[in-house]
């Protein structure tokens, strides 16, 4: 449960920037059931109205659950913000990021960063759930473990959340300093979902069906958070839909080659809609075709060809090329997609770990760029 709304099955799709648009989110609805969440959208860019910005808070018409995540540093500009989606009726629900491990989100104070400072961080989230309090707005937190192992937060960070009145934590179970590479600690979760009463989503290494039930298995989570996963597979969330309906014994049904191409003329076709705009909205679907597909025998001569369209006949065309019974290649299955980086230094205001008490927003952390 969200507030008063049913999430089932309980899949949620993270943000992503540049991804997760409504061309995206429509794509993998008509898969299956869950929250799907917009791009990451930024408080200070919602207050002052950036157009920009406001263009990426675009909802489907069937889209009956609007979810949103902002990101912000200050208290006083995330209440606002939060108000601002209540009275301008602009979601349903808003998530606020705290997991976000990109540098210039985290030399800033924000994202990952930001639970370290325990008090400014209870303030936000506090500030934050007073906001959405009076529209009836189910408000949560993503986070991470912490900054680095030495540096860890989260069961701090969720215990206050929980203080605050959150309606849910999910927890992306990697430091900030390991960015996407390694393994997920699922452990962590487990270690979160005992100490927490509200409930808990857990987040990483989910790559297929089995994944998220072997994740709820061994953590007790009362949901998933799905994000890498799903990049050129949008039928990963029927997937899941089959997997929490049916339980162990179901079996994913893979698509072909064929059934790929039309899922991707699919999403072409929804961006151009979405954009208003045949080239923007080709150009925008390029860095899809690699992720589509990923592991099939596709020449590079084709995919080179299919990642510089500019016009939906041209892909249809391209497609056409495609041998359609080509099986889904089962090497490619629980494979890492999208980013899959090595552990860095983690970028921090200066001083950021001095004190975990101070509660100073650093200079120039409100940042009008959504999107992430």
């Amino acid at each position: 449960m969200l507030g008063d709304h049913v999430v089932n099955p309980p899949v949620v799709l993270a943000p992503m920037a540049g991804i997760t648009n409504v061309a995206f989110r429509r794509l993998c609805r008509e898969q299956g059931g869950g929250v799907y969440v917009c791009e990451m959208i930024t408080t200070r860019a919602l207050v002052e109205r950036i157009p920009k910005t406001l263009k990426m808070i675009s909802f489907a018409e069937d889209e009956g659950f609007r979810s949103l995540q902002l990101y912000g540093v200050d208290p006083d500009v995330t209440a606002a913000a939060v108000r601002m989606v209540g009275e301008d009726g602009l979601a349903d629900h808003v998530d606020l990021n705290f997991g976000c491990p990109v540098p210039k989100v985290t030399r800033r104070g924000g994202g990952s960063a930001l639970p370290w400072r325990r008090r400014l961080f209870g303030r936000i989230v506090s500030q934050a759930v007073a906001a959405a309090k009076p529209f009836g707005i189910p408000l949560t937190i993503k986070m991470r473990k912490g900054i680095d192992d030495d540096h860890l937060t989260y069961v701090e960070a969720g215990l206050a959340a929980q203080e605050a009145g959150v309606a849910a934590v999910a927890l992306h179970a990697r430091t900030a300093e390991q960015r996407y590479s390694g393994k997920a600690d699922w452990d962590a979760i487990a270690t979160l979902k005992q100490a927490l009463d509200v409930p808990v989503l857990g987040n990483g290494d989910i790559w297929e069906g089995s994944d998220a039930l072997r994740m709820v298995e061994h953590t007790g989570v009362d949901g998933v958070v799905v994000g890498r996963g799903c990049l050129g597979r949008p039928w990963l969330f029927a997937d899941l839909e089959a997997a929490f309906t049916q339980g162990a014994g179901y079996r994913p049904v893979l698509p072909t080659l064929g059934e790929v191409a039309k899922i991707m003329s699919r999403h072409a076709e929804l961006l151009v809609d979405a954009l208003d705009d045949e080239k923007h909205g080709c150009a925008d679907f390029r860095k899809h075709v690699a992720w589509y597909l990923k592991g099939f025998p596709v020449g590079g001569d084709l995919r080179r060809s299919l990642a510089m369209i500019t016009s939906l006949a041209q892909l249809d065309d391209l497609l056409a090329l495609l041998d359609p019974s080509l099986p889904f290649p089962a090497d490619a299955l629980g494979q890492p997609r999208g980013r899959v980086n090595a552990p860095g230094k983690v970028s921090l205001p200066y001083g950021w770990l001095d004190s975990r008490d101070d509660e100073t927003v650093p200079e120039g952390a409100e940042t009008e760029d959504s999107g992430g």
